[in-house]
């Protein structure tokens, strides 16, 4: 299962990391993501949701 929110569906970033040289080489920004229990359909589901999303609250948990 990838790291995204199941609300937002909020991923992975990625781009370059440069050094004081200016070398570049790829690297990747993780999303905040907590593993939640939530109410989907009436039953509940342990999904990951986005840290944003709980403090909104866009979900509660259960």
């Amino acid at each position: 299962m990838a790291r995204k929110c199941y609300i937002t569906g909020k991923e992975a970033r990625t781009g370059n990391k440069r050094s004081h040289a200016l070398n570049k080489s790829k690297r990747r920004w993780g999303v905040n993501v907590q593993k939640v229990r939530i109410l989907v359909d009436g039953k509940p589901k342990r999904v990951y949701v986005s840290t944003r999303a709980l403090k909104s609250g866009k979900v509660e948990r259960v």
